[in-house]
């Protein structure tokens, strides 16, 4: 019963959370599952959080923009525009 109220809870908390977020919220569990149980120690878990809630969150950010496109102007700026 325990178990279900913390899946509700979490679940919830993810439901008002912009697309990257959810993305670093999914990739930091997942990573952290992923390396506890492959090095079996909290270290690993640890490296996997951090290296999927990084890649979550490079994942949930090119999905929040579709339809955008980053170009660079003749100074070298960057900037976000409609895709052509």
């Amino acid at each position: 019963m325990r178990k279900v109220i913390l899946v509700a809870a979490f679940m919830g908390a993810l439901a008002s959370c912009t697309a990257t977020e959810k993305g670093t919220a999914i990739g930091a569990g997942t990573g952290a599952i992923i390396g506890g149980a492959v090095s079996d120690s909290w270290g690993g878990a640890a490296i996997g959080a951090v290296a999927g809630g990084v890649a979550g969150a490079l994942i949930g950010r090119s999905t929040e923009r579709r339809g955008y496109c980053v170009y660079r102007d003749r100074y070298g700026r960057t900037y976000e525009a409609r895709c052509r």
